[in-house]
């Protein structure tokens, strides 16, 4: 057997494959002499089948399969002798006049070659990493919130200042339809909130969009719609009241502070806004070193400069599927999946350039904290290291669990790389401020 490589381009190669008759021969006989010694075929006994027969019925067949195990396993073979870094799998070159009929065989093989680049994470940059701060405002209007949510709710029928009101937004055009409950103070335009006031349950009110709220986004909430469609969106909607409530706040107690935090862990007004400021903000941090992993992402793909072998990778994508793709399926399918696929080639880069190994210790500690936080939220604040284990060895034995849990401690991993050497500006921020920079509005 004789494997040659024909580099056609950096980015593209052909190896052929010649494989003779010698190199399958000993192995088709052996399979046909098992054949022979198990066929049963009428007018002879078993293991008495003439061999020109067993030949004539499977011979082409075996000739087949044993050619194409020999040829599969000396390339890949070949593939990792030669650490030959490839980008998808080797496509065979099809040969209309190919003759099986012969004693020696000749295959082509056109590869896809991963690209040779470097990966600057100092390079220069614009991107922010933010900090994002709970503001007076954010913590009066929790406490205020809270107070609503253990206070006493008394149901009206008629609305005044200070109520929330429940109904249904819709539109049929836009296809809206969607329940939800607001306070007056909500709207931008004191006006919108007087037309609520005197109204009864059942009593239908027509808003336009525009302006309604301070903030567009809000729309999304209130009246169900998708990001695209709410800058400038200008439509009339009718809000039917099927609810009003009034609320009596809760007192800020002893007894509600620790119906939220257990006894005596908050004891005053002040220590419980330094809690909801300390539990907000870790919050926002995790928010806010998405977004930078986000951005550095972007940054990466856009600034690390390399080709691909494009036209390689649409033919290959055109049958990788379980359903194959014409090719102009396939051209629509390589350009949505272009960034990603450079993404994973840079992120490979960085991880074998950095040494980011993840080890059976780190997925089993990452593991423990994503429990104990579950457990947490339902109340379980301090479980023993022998129920958190026996819930880490349930969730390890499902390797599903594993590869998805593996790539949240790689993208850990990641974050603090970057962290490190991507040279960002740091900017506080306050949480209604990093909603707009999500958007791209400052």
């Amino acid at each position: 057997m004789n494997i040659t490589r024909n580099n056609v381009d950096a980015l593209n190669a052909l190896v052929t494959v010649e494989i003779a008759k010698s190199d399958y021969a000993a192995k088709v006989e052996k399979v046909l002499a098992d054949y022979r010694k198990n066929a049963a075929i009428p007018g002879f006994r078993k293991g008495a089948v003439p061999m020109s027969l067993i030949q004539k019925q499977y011979g082409k067949a075996i000739l087949l399969e044993e050619v194409n195990k020999l040829l599969q396993d000396n390339l890949n073979k070949y593939l990792v002798e030669e650490k030959l870094d490839i980008l998808g799998n080797p496509l065979p070159k099809v040969t209309e006049d190919f003759n099986w009929d012969v004693e020696n065989y000749k295959f082509e093989f056109e590869l896809g070659l991963a690209p040779e680049f470097s990966v600057d994470l100092t390079a220069k940059n614009d991107l922010v990493h933010y900090k994002i701060v709970a503001d007076d405002k954010m913590l009066n209007d929790q406490v205020a919130r809270i107070q609503k949510q253990y206070g006493k709710l008394i149901a009206k029928n008629t609305v005044e200042e200070g109520n929330d009101v429940s109904g249904i937004f819709a539109n049929e055009e836009k296809g809206i339809n969607n329940r939800t409950t607001l306070s007056l103070d909500v709207f931008a335009d004191k006006k919108t909130a007087k037309e609520f006031i005197g109204k009864k349950v059942g009593d239908v009110i027509t808003l336009n969009t525009k302006g309604l709220f301070d903030d567009d986004h809000k729309l999304m909430d209130f009246l169900a719609v998708g990001h695209d469609d709410v800058h400038g969106l200008d439509i009339e909607v009718t809000f039917t009241i099927d609810e009003v409530t009034t609320h009596e706040p809760a007192v800020l107690d002893q007894e509600l502070f620790d119906k939220l935090f257990g006894p005596k862990v908050i004891t005053s007004v002040d220590e419980l806004k330094a809690k909801i400021k300390e539990d907000a903000e870790k919050q926002f941090a995790q928010q806010a070193d998405q977004k930078f992993l986000n951005d550095v992402t972007e940054f990466l793909i856009a600034n690390t400069k390399f080709g691909l072998p494009a036209e390689f990778l649409k033919k290959w994508i055109q049958t990788a599927g379980e359903n194959p793709l014409s090719a102009e399926e396939a051209e629509a399918e390589y350009a949505k999946s272009e960034n990603g696929l450079r993404y994973q080639l840079i992120e490979g880069k960085i991880i074998q350039e950095n040494n980011l190994q993840i080890t059976f210790e780190d997925l089993k500690t990452f593991t423990s904290e994503v429990i104990k936080k579950q457990m947490a939220q339902f109340g379980q604040m301090n479980p023993t290291d022998e129920d958190v284990q026996g819930i880490v060895a349930r969730v390890m034995s499902n390797q599903d669990e594993v590869k998805r849990l593996s790539e949240q401690v790689m993208n850990e991993k990641m974050l603090n790389l970057f962290k490190e050497k991507v040279k960002a500006k740091s900017k506080e921020v306050s949480y209604d401020d990093f909603i707009k920079a999500m958007y791209g509005e400052i």
